[in-house]
């Protein structure tokens, strides 16, 4: 890949966005949007959080993860979007709940003010529980698969990606390296559980909705293997530096806390050769594809040049 990773300001201003890319990015934050707004509670102050925490913000490359890999299995586009602002759901909860004091303390979050400094410290905590079992309750419902051993897997891709086996295991791990000296397998780990593991279930939801068996997806896991590492360098690279009025939040946060990042370890250029060879391998694992997975290729590309 030609291109560099995090891209000056002078740089990002002449590169001409992939259209397939585009406009795939476009259509799904609409459409998760819509999905959040009908689908959520709409009265009180609970309900208020929670619509605050998902609708009108962030990248949404969960949902479009999910979404391309179903489409490339033929599933429709309506009972992917299910399964899409359910992983989604998990995702605002899990940064509603880092965002607060007792986490990682940011004010901030896609350019407005973190939900617990909106609504206060326990309607945000109950917020986040609540979009947690918001997402399981949307993925149980006969109408995102009328199979129920679609449902039933859906649930168990999940749950095992956002807890002590996934998401959580790897924020508990990245509490307790504050300070320490982590080696790169230790921080590779850490960031399979925290960041990986969320994208690799997007992909993997998306074939299961398919029906694609456990001993096809290899290719897939891989894919989202690569690009979950990728993506977090890319964050690390951003925190390092990125444009904070882009990302919306404050950066140069994990330096000052003493948390372990790739930049740290390995330094800004080669954590930069490191997520491009992992975009490169990501799209390699997408040979037994034709056109139909261009979308997912230049998803690989995507996360490392993004600027934010």
């Amino acid at each position: 890949m030609a291109r560099s990773l995090a891209p000056s300001r002078s740089t990002l201003a002449d590169m001409t966005p992939d259209p397939l890319l585009a406009g795939a990015l476009a259509a799904i934050a609409r459409d998760v949007d819509t999905m959040f707004d009908a689908m959520l509670p709409s009265e009180g102050k609970l309900a208020e959080a929670m619509r605050y925490a998902t609708i009108g913000g962030g990248k949404r490359l969960r949902p479009l993860l999910l979404t391309a890999t179903a489409a490339m299995h033929g599933v429709d586009r309506s009972n992917a979007l299910r399964a899409a602002i359910a992983i989604e759901a998990v995702h605002a909860y899990s940064l509603v709940h880092d965002d607060l004091p007792c986490m990682d303390d940011d004010a901030m979050r896609h350019g407005k003010p973190s939900t617990h400094k909106a609504f206060g410290e326990a309607v945000a905590v109950l917020a986040g529980d609540a979009l947690q079992c918001f997402a399981f309750e949307v993925l149980s419902d006969p109408a995102t698969s009328g199979d129920p051993f679609v449902r039933a897997e859906l649930v168990q891709v999940l749950a095992c990606a956002s807890g002590a086996s996934g998401m959580v295991g790897g924020q508990m791990l990245d509490i307790e390296g504050e300070g320490q000296a982590f080696d790169l397998a230790a921080i590779t780990r850490m960031q399979q559980l925290k960041t990986g593991a969320l994208l690799s279930a997007a992909v993997e939801m998306g074939a299961v909705l398919g029906k694609v068996p456990a001993e096809g997806r290899t290719h897939l896991k891989g894919y989202a293997r690569d690009i979950g590492l990728a993506f977090q360098i890319a964050d690390d690279l951003l925190d390092h530096a990125g444009d904070e009025a882009k990302a919306g939040k404050a950066l140069r946060k994990d330096a000052d806390a003493g948390k372990q990042t790739f930049v740290g370890l390995l330094g800004e250029e080669r954590a930069r050769e490191q997520a491009r060879m992992l975009t490169q391998q990501a799209i390699a694992h997408l040979g037994s594809y034709g056109q139909e997975a261009d979308l997912l290729r230049a998803l690989a590309r995507y996360i490392v040049e993004r600027d934010h």
